[in-house]
This record gives C-alpha cells, structure tokens and sequence, in this order.
C-alpha cells in the first residue's frame, strides 16, 4: 500500500485560517460507511445520529502553549522548541528549529533565564531531549512565555486561545488540539446526554504521533512516534457495558479512536490502564473497540486519512473528500467535520 495512494487535491483556499464564532455552526458530512451514502448537514445535527444507550468517548487532553522561542547561551542564536512529551520529571521531548544548532549539552535560555533547557539527548529528524530547569510551576511559566502551537497551515493570527481547545479539556500535556471536539459546546453536551446518551473521557497526549507527515513510500514502513494515554475505571466498566449491551461506542477523534484501539487490543476488553501507544490504523486493520467516529477533514497522505480509510473503506473517505471539495468544506485543524456512521 503506497502513502500516494491517499492523495486528493485541495484548494488551498479551503484550509480553514480561523475558528467560527459559534462552534457547533460548522458543517457535518455524514457518511454512511456500508453504503457510501453522503448527506450534507451542520454540526449540531449530530445528536440526530445519536441513540439513547450509546456513548461517545472524548479526549479530554488539553493544548499547553508549547511553542517557545529562546536563546542559544553560547552564541544568542534564536532557537525555536516546540515541547512534545514529558519523558522523566522535567524531562521534554521537543522539535527544534534549527536542530543543527542544538547538541549535546546546548542550554537554551527563555524569557531572560526564567526557564532554561540543558540538551541530554540529540535524536533524528530535529528531536531533542532537554533537562529543564525553572523555579515555580511549570504550566504557568508557559503560559507567561508560550504560544499556541497551531499547525504550519494556519497563518492566521489566533485571537481567543480557548479556541484551539475543546470546552472540555482538563489534562493538560498536548502539543496539538483533539480537533474533532472543537466542534461541541456545552450546551450541545447537555442536549445530548438528555437524549440518553452518555460521555466517556479518556486522555492522550496529542504529539508527533498523530501530525507528523509519512515520509516513506510504502506505508508499511512508517513508524508512528509514542503518545501517552490512560483510562479509569469507571470508564472501562463503562465501555464494557456498553459493548455488551450491544450500543454504539462512537469516538471524537482520531486520538480517542487510537487509545480505545490501543486498550482493547492489548487486554480483549477496556480495563483501567495507562501507558504510551504507536498504534498505526490503516486500511486492513479490524475494528475492535469503536463502531462509529466523528472526525475533521485530514491533509493528503497522512496517518489521519490512512485511520478514518480503514475505518470507512478508502473508497468511500475519497469520495466523501471529492464531494466536501466541491461543496467548499473547510479543511483541516479548524476546519468541518465529518460523521462516520
């Protein structure tokens, strides 16, 4: 199977550049993943396609403003990080920008000193480890000296950062928002468990795993990057009822779609677990946890598009991108959103 293979094209004027200013007003393509049947509604329709007895499962992860610009010690160079995984106490994974200026040993200072990173390990395609050292509370210093780290395709300024996290995120350690949940309000939430239908929360830890492009012709050879997740109890025994029963276990997002995998895969059940996935979803792969997804529209050749392939038949998700083009669909990050059902 060729990482070609998942390419379509895409005016460039369909990457969504901001937010709507009401969430749950973006469109809803609803595919039907037996018979390809497309039909073109908005977001807050989605409660139409819910049934009482089902749950949706949600990543509750929350975006830490993750990209920093400092200064190398030795020379003042700027230095770019871009901070993916906590691996030890104070210990980050990150993605520099220029990473032939960042070796072994290399402090990068930010914000005059308030926070420094000594480099302890030196890895490939621009990833280093880095000790941090700082007084005070972490997620605090970043939101003093920090940004959003919105994707390389928005050139938009983000005006209100709430926007780039789902109205229930609370965990915080990701690099990347859990875009499909951009879309609810707490008001839809509401509505939708009065209708019977229940939440789930798990986490993971948006990283490198879920945006990084393929790079290999043959998508067999992509190794997916680690991203860390954990579920409780009360929402294994959750899901196992569900399965049991018969309803519908439906994940927002690819990320909760990659945890729920990733547990029942290792255990045949959900069981109350923590632990870091590389879980690559392409067509071949056997569902075994999720029964329906919402999702966004993902860029050409990604891991993303190869997951929601497997899921609804590369077919069908072609086609489905084909008619969201023709109908102006908004891509990506900010972009609409799509029901497999």
């Amino acid at each position: 199977m060729k990482t070609d293979d998942f390419d379509f094209e895409l005016p460039e004027e369909l990457i969504a550049q901001t937010p709507l200013k009401k969430r749950d007003t973006s469109k809803l393509l609803v595919l039907d993943k037996e018979t390809g049947e497309i039909e073109d509604k908005h977001f807050k329709d989605i409660i139409d396609y819910l049934n009482p007895g089902d749950v949706l499962v949600m990543n509750n992860t929350k975006v830490i403003p993750a990209r920093l610009y400092g200064i190398k010690e030795e020379t003042n160079a700027v230095i770019e990080i871009l901070m993916l995984k906590e691996t030890l106490e104070n210990c980050w994974e990150c993605l520099v920008k220029p990473a032939k200026r960042v070796k072994l040993g290399t402090v990068v200072s930010f914000g005059n000193g308030i926070l420094k990173a000594e480099c302890i390990r030196v890895g490939e395609e621009g990833i280093r480890e880095f000790k941090l050292v700082y007084k005070g509370i972490l997620y605090e210093i970043l939101d003093s000296l920090g940004e959003m780290p919105l994707p390389p395709y928005i050139h938009e300024k983000l005006e209100d950062k709430d926007r780039y996290q789902t109205v229930y995120a609370k965990n915080p350690g990701s690099a990347a928002a859990p875009t499909a949940g951009l879309h609810f309000t707490l008001d839809l939430i509401e509505k939708i468990k009065a209708k019977g239908i229940k939440i789930a929360y798990v986490t993971l830890h948006v990283g490198l795993g879920t945006f990084r492009p393929v790079n290999v012709e043959d998508v067999n050879n992509h190794v997916m990057h680690s991203e860390y997740y954990e579920m409780s109890k009360e929402v294994a025994d959750l899901l196992n009822e569900t399965k049991n029963k018969g309803n519908n276990i439906i994940s927002v997002g690819t990320t909760s779609t990659r945890t729920l995998e990733t547990i029942y895969s290792l255990y045949n059940e959900f069981k109350e677990c923590s632990g870091w996935t590389q879980i690559f979803i392409y067509p071949g792969y056997k569902f075994k946890a999720i029964d329906k997804q919402i999702t966004n529209f993902h860029l050409p050749k990604s891991t993303l598009v190869m997951l929601v392939s497997a899921l609804a038949g590369k077919e069908n998700i072609m086609k489905a991108y084909k008619h969201a083009v023709e109908n102006e669909y908004r891509f990506f990050s900010f972009g609409d959103s799509m029901f497999i059902k």
